[in-house]
This record gives C-alpha cells, sequence and structure tokens, in this order.
C-alpha cells in the first residue's frame, strides 16, 4: 500500500501551526452585528414581564428579541437522522425558563461593548418556580419540567412528558433472575458517572449574512452542516432551500458540536436584519449551556459460577438529560449495548432504561456517547467478580470475552466479524508486566503501586441510519477534487479520506483536492459523529473512485478502439495491454472539454446495515499514597483494534488524546451545582482538565483486524480510546486499597474515606 496504514501528514498540518486564520471568528465577516444572549438566574422560572426600553436606547444596539418575537414552534437540536429520536421540546425563546443559563433575550449590536450594556439594562421579572435537581426523583413527579401541550416525540422512545421521560426501555433475552439465582457469586452494585464538558479549545460560534440571492448563510463551528440546516430550518420555520451551511476548521468538538448550541440565535437576527451577524460563546457560556456528557447511574449485576463463567449480565440505567431532550434517547442505549457483548455465551441478558428531565444545563453528545459510562460499569463490575473469586481478571476475561467469529445478541444481533480483542489483551499484558505487578506491590513507605484494567468495545456508525457521501470528479488537468459532508474537527478525516482516494486512483496525494461539508456542494452526509467518517464516508470514498475508474475507462474505449473489459488503469493513463494502445490521464481531462457528454464525475452514498465494533484494552499501573488517598498515573498502555489503521499517526493520535479525556473523566472532572441550580465550575479554574503532566506515560499499540465491510479493512476509532481509563483506574485504586469507587471522579478524600470505612468495619 502506498497510502493506505500509512503515517501521513495532515494536510492542513503546516497551516495550523503556522497560525494561519482557519477557524470561525477568522474568517466572520468584519462587519458582523455582535449577538450575545440574556441568560436565566433560575433553575425553573415563568416569565412575567421583560423591559427593554432602556436597553434599546443603548447607541448602536440593532435589535433585542424575546420570546414575544420569535417563533413557537418546537424543535430539537441534536443532529441526528429525521425522523430525530431527540424529542421536539425548544423553542428559540420560551417564556418558561428551565435552567440556570436558558436564554432569555438575544441582543444584537453594532459593538460588544454596546451589547454587554444592553444586556445589563433589561429588565426581567420572574415567577420562580420548584426545581427538580436531583435526577433520582424526577421520574413522575408533580413538578414538570415540559408541561407544554405542543411537546411532541418523532420517534417511539418511550418518551412521555407528563412522567418527565425523555425515554424509557427495556431489552433483553432468556430469564435473567432465574439465571442469576443459579449462579454461584453476583455482583450487585450501583455506578455513578457525573456529567463532563468536552472543554474543546474553540468555543461554540456561528457567523450570519444574507448573500445576492436572498439566502441565508450560516458558517458555523458544527460537525453536522446538514442537520443544523433541518434544525435552523425547523427553528426559524423557513424552507431549507434558502438555507446554506458551511464549516471552517474547527478547533475541536468531540461531539458537543453535534447539537447547533449556537446557531440558531445569529441565523435568526440575520434573518430578520438582513445584516450579517455572529456569536461566539465566552468560555463561561460553553460551560453553563452547552452539551456536557449524560450523567447516570447504572445498577449493574453480573452472574457467574466459581470456574468463572458468567452466566447474566443485568444492568438499569437512570439518565439525566437535564433540560431538554438532546441526544437523551440515544445516549443511554449505548450504555448496554457497548458493554454487554464484551461478553460472550450469556446465558441471559437484561437491558432497562430512563432518560429523565432535570431543571440543569441539558445533555448532548460527548465522545463515548453513552457506552463510556456502561464500561465504567461494567467492566468494574466483572473486575469486582475476579476479585471475589479470587481470580486474575485477565483470565476472567479470556474466560468469557467476545471472540472473532461470536454472535452478540446485546448488540443487536451482529456477529465480531473482525475481532483482535484476545490479541490486544496478550499484548497489553505484556506491555505493562502485568503478572509480575498484579494485584500491587507495598513500596515500604506509606506507598503501593498497582494496576488495573478494562477492556472497551465501541461502533462503526449507526447500522442503517448514518449515511456517508463522496463526489469525486477528475479535473481538466488530469488532476482530481474529492467532496464530501464530513466535518474534520481535527480527526484528519480530509487527509485519511484523501489517502483513500489516492490509494485507489494510484495518485499522489497532493493530486486530490480536499473539499467538506458544505450544504450547497457537499453530497449528503448525516455528520462527524458516531465514530462514521472513516468507516461510512471512507467506504464511499472507495466506492466512488471505484466508480470513476470505470467511467474513465467507458470514455476511452472509443478511443483506444478497444473493449472497456480489456483496458487498464495505472493512475497515470487508460491502457490496453495486448495492444499497447494507451491515452493519459490528461489527454482524457482535455479531450473532456470539447464534445463532449458525460461528466468525469462520480457521486456515491453508502450506508451500512452493520457497525463493526472496534476493540480496545487499557492497563494501567499507579502509585497511590495510602496516608492521603492521592495518587498518580505512572504508565499507561492501550492496545487498539480498529480494523486496517488508514493512518497510524492519526489513529496514535487520537487514542493518546481520548485516553487524556478519560482519564480527566475517571480523576478530575464533574459539574457541580449548587441547590438553586447554578453550576459552580463555570471557568478551567474550577472544572480541572488534566494536563500533559497529569497523565503519566501513555503507551499506545495497535493490534489490526481487517473488517471487510469497511475501506481497506477499516473500522473507526474516534471514540473507543475513551472508555478504558475509568475502570482501569478504579481497579487499579481498588487493588491498591481494596476500596471500590463507584462514584466518579476518582478522588483522595473518597478513597480515604473508603479506607476509614474498611477500618471501622475491621
Amino acid at each position: 500500500m502506498r497510502y493506505i496504514n500509512q503515517p501521513i501528514r495532515k494536510k492542513d498540518a503546516m497551516e495550523l501551526v503556522q497560525g494561519k486564520p482557519l477557524f470561525l471568528d477568522d474568517l466572520a465577516r468584519p462587519d458582523s452585528l455582535i449577538v450575545k444572549l440574556l441568560r436565566s438566574p433560575h433553575a425553573n422560572a415563568m416569565i412575567e414581564d421583560i423591559k427593554l426600553d432602556t436597553a434599546l436606547k443603548v447607541p448602536g444596539i440593532e435589535a433585542i428579541y424575546t420570546y414575544k418575537d420569535v417563533p413557537t414552534n418546537r424543535f430539537t437540536l441534536a443532529g441526528q437522522t429525521y425522523p430525530e429520536p431527540s424529542p421536539y421540546d425548544r423553542q428559540i425563546l420560551d417564556q418558561h425558563v428551565r435552567f440556570v443559563g436558558d436564554p432569555v433575550a438575544i441582543v444584537a449590536g453594532e459593538t460588544e461593548e454596546a451589547v454587554n450594556k444592553a444586556l445589563k439594562l433589561i429588565k426581567v421579572n420572574y415567577q420562580v418556580l420548584p426545581a427538580i435537581l436531583d435526577f433520582h426523583t424526577a421520574k413522575d413527579n408533580e413538578i414538570l419540567v415540559h408541561p407544554e401541550e405542543n411537546w411532541r416525540s418523532l420517534a417511539p422512545v418511550g418518551a412521555d412528558n407528563k412522567r418527565n421521560l425523555c425515554a424509557s426501555d427495556t431489552d433483553g433475552q432468556g430469564d435473567i433472575d432465574n439465571v442469576l439465582s443459579e449462579c454461584d457469586i453476583v455482583i450487585d452494585h450501583v455506578y455513578h458517572t457525573k456529567a463532563n464538558q468536552q472543554a474543546m479549545m474553540e468555543p461554540f460560534g456561528t457567523a450570519c449574512y444574507i448573500d445576492a440571492y436572498g439566502r441565508l448563510n450560516v458558517f458555523s463551528s458544527t460537525q453536522i452542516v446538514f442537520h443544523a440546516r433541518r434544525i435552523i430550518s425547523n427553528a426559524l420555520g423557513i424552507p431549507k432551500s434558502k438555507i446554506r451551511v458551511t464549516k471552517p476548521r474547527i478547533g475541536g468538538g468531540f461531539g458537543a458540536k453535534q447539537t447547533a448550541v449556537s446557531e440558531i440565535y445569529p441565523a435568526f437576527v440575520t434573518w430578520m436584519t438582513k445584516k450579517p451577524s455572529k456569536i461566539i460563546f465566552t468560555r463561561e457560556e460553553s460551560q453553563i449551556a452547552s452539551s456536557p456528557r449524560h450523567e447516570m447511574e447504572v445498577h449493574v449485576k453480573v452472574g457467574a459460577m466459581k470456574n468463572g463463567k458468567i452466566r447474566g449480565i443485568d444492568i438499569y440505567t437512570l439518565s439525566n438529560t437535564g433540560a431538554y431532550g438532546e441526544h437523551g434517547p440515544t445516549t443511554v442505549g449505548l450504555s448496554g449495548h457497548k458493554s454487554i457483548p464484551l461478553y460472550r455465551d450469556l446465558d441471559a441478558y437484561r437491558f432497562t432504561y430512563d432518560v429523565v428531565y432535570t431543571n440543569v444545563m441539558s445533555a448532548g453528545a460527548y465522545r463515548g456517547y453513552g457506552a463510556t459510562q456502561g464500561i465504567f460499569a461494567v467492566e468494574s463490575a466483572v473486575n469486582e467478580l475476579a476479585m471475589k473469586l479470587q481470580m486474575d481478571p485477565v483470565k476472567l476475561r479470556e474466560l468469557n470475552m467476545v471472540r472473532e467469529g461470536d454472535t452478540m445478541p446485546a448488540y443487536y444481533g451482529e456477529t465480531a466479524n473482525s475481532c483482535a480483542l484476545d490479541r490486544c489483551l496478550n499484548r497489553a499484558k505484556e506491555m505493562i508486566g502485568w503478572d509480575e505487578k498484579f494485584p500491587c506491590k507495598d513500596l515500604g513507605n506509606g506507598k503501593v503501586r498497582s494496576v488495573g484494567m478494562s477492556l472497551a468495545m465501541q461502533g462503526s456508525g449507526i447500522s442503517g441510519v448514518d449515511v456517508g457521501s463522496a463526489t469525486i470528479k477528475m479535473n481538466d488537468d488530469g488532476i482530481y477534487t474529492l467532496l464530501f459532508g464530513a466535518a474534520d474537527m481535527g480527526t484528519g478525516c480530509d487527509t485519511t479520506l484523501a489517502q483513500i482516494a489516492a490509494e485507489c486512483l494510484c495518485c499522489d496525494l497532493d493530486d486530490i483536492t480536499v473539499l467538506g461539508a458544505d450544504t450547497d456542494s457537499s453530497p449528503y452526509d448525516s455528520g462527524s459523529y458516531a465514530s462514521s467518517t472513516a468507516y461510512v464516508t471512507g467506504k464511499a470514498v472507495e466506492l466512488a473512485c471505484t466508480k470513476l475508474i470505470q467511467q474513465l475507462k467507458e470514455y476511452a474505449a472509443p478511443i483506444l478502439e478497444s473493449d472497456c473489459e480489456t483496458l487498464e488503469f495505472d493512475g497515470k493513463q487508460i491502457y490496453n495491454p495486448t495492444t499497447n494502445a494507451s491515452i493519459s490521464l490528461v489527454d482524457i481531462a482535455t479531450s473532456s472539454m470539447c464534445g463532449n457528454s458525460k461528466a468525469l464525475e462520480v457521486t456515491v452514498s453508502h450506508s451500512s446495515e452493520v457497525s463493526p465494533p472496534p476493540f480496545m484494552v487499557g492497563m494501567v499501573e499507579i502509585e497511590l499514597d495510602k496516608e492521603t488517598g492521592a495518587f498518580d498515573i505512572l504508565d499507561y498502555v492501550a492496545v487498539v483494534d480498529s480494523g486496517t489503521p488508514l493512518n497510524p499517526n492519526l489513529v496514535r493520535v487520537q487514542t493518546e488524546g481520548g485516553l487524556a479525556q478519560g482519564i480527566g473523566m475517571a480523576m478530575t472532572e464533574e459539574l457541580q451545582y449548587s441547590d438553586k441550580g447554578m453550576l459552580r465550575n463555570n471557568s478551567f479554574m474550577q472544572y480541572k482538565i488534566p494536563s500533559r503532566l497529569d497523565v503519566g506515560k501513555i503507551r499506545v499499540e495497535l493490534e489490526s483486524s481487517y473488517e471487510q465491510t469497511g475501506p481497506f479493512g477499516a473500522k473507526s476509532i474516534g471514540e473507543i480510546v475513551i472508555n478504558t481509563p475509568s475502570p482501569a483506574l478504579a481497579h487499579a485504586v481498588a487493588n491498591a486499597t481494596g476500596v471500590w469507587v463507584r462514584e466518579l471522579p476518582i478522588t483522595s478524600e473518597k478513597i480515604i474515606m473508603g479506607m476509614l470505612e474498611q477500618e471501622k468495619l475491621s
């Protein structure tokens, strides 16, 4: 292979390192109106009166809009394929505000100073209502987060706004209660993961203008240009044909920008005023009014026999969607469907869940998308099972883990046709020195060193739903333009998709010009989420290039007086190997400009009926101080099966970044609310994301399988990489202290309190 499985430098690498103007705020029109939002100080309230008179007199203020000025139709901000599973529960502005930070008014002005002054002069009278801040009390509470009659759910997900339910369902196979009753050992615990922020470097931002044809042009830092167009259309009540959405470079997304957090506000301003506008969230706004990970409580029962055979897994997940239902019905499913299938030949399983509304910031998509929470719970329970059995957790996994060729009933009945999990486990064990270090070593100075582990799986797109498309065309100089709708948000998909095209077309990578994510020019793509881009869109690129080669042969056949089937393509020419007749691509391109009736251009849309999971093993070594409960990561090893790595360098970087995020989730990150529903950690001073110094030594290796349905055998990499740190670190702490921390983050205080509790019991 010339380009596939090669460490190719990213196409935009030099522009990024040189600080070229690539991002939204660099490229927004300089005459844009500045748009900002007045936000609610209350967790649950009705607006009784808003006085704008004084604010409107501020020089430079263009307009101020309240709930009285906007359409009343409801919609969802979730970037999902229509009909969205997420309920239609939002308005642009609503008289009923449902969390601290909910928008109350849109202010647009010529300068930031004018807008900030006007925001302070708006006077609002609220009727403050009781709020639901504890998600355990939300279901069937007499306080309704969404009492409105025009709330609606487009999909049968078990939603009922009169019960504060965003979604509810049960799935299973076999008689789980009977199976668990027959087991020698049942681990039965509740694991609690808190909400986390994606904390991407670039905050949310959108710029808009009206073009010469009267169309609304939306330029946004988004992962979902086509979904964003539909969301704006639904919110503003204007046809999608009047809207164009494009994206610049994205300064990080991690799922946050799969929700249209910022787009509708400047879109409304520009549509109403016909003037360009932009909104750039502050870091505080990105903290208090965005789309963080769903808080989940996962009740796990794992039943096994004394020989270590796991017979049944029972999961109940309670998920907190917050004030609105974006991604609520879909994230929760992964907590069971991408954790239970890690274990084979179960006699029974059951997976039940409720997703509830509360009066905190609405949750959304974050890397791992629910699998992260479920894997923390299930892998912790399996590690607890190993300790109870006095069995090496590696041996317990070897006895029970999914292997290539296994059918996975809890993973929608799919078969693991490409699975190197066994090789990942063996390699990780060797790298960390598991046999020498498990479970722990006392250093004799109050400190211990211990190891922990976890398995993980994810998916490659949403089977039968996600669509990836690619257009490949040959230009008049014999080189190519590749167009697609996927959004490169730092993942490098512009590069990897170009690698696929260059490999197929036997050309230099520089001969592929990439244009991405423009609803006017790109073929339809669901967007960059659900670990779909390399697998789904990448396959579309491969198929499109194959079709273009066939089209070039058909074009050359009459010129070469040959049958199309006899012709060959070598990247530079079409030739007949028997007669040696040939025509170069440059000559084909030149001749196609005169008297030709067939464009040398192909568009392919692709959707997969399966979602082959990538697999991963993570192992960690820590040093823990028993006097303080504090611990440091000494070594983290990760071995990943993502099929054929399209670009090993980018796969490694994705893995390292995901591990750092997972370590932050495990050790320091959580959204904390006051008893009034106000977010306490509204900046990076309070919300602690790990630095490079905090994550210790990270080592990544790849164990490739070959996925027949993926481009050149590839599966996904984007999400799975965040899933192993939390259970592996909890396991290491337990091996060091005997304390199982079942609520994230794992803090020194929780460890010390657990050790003190152990002393009391002993």
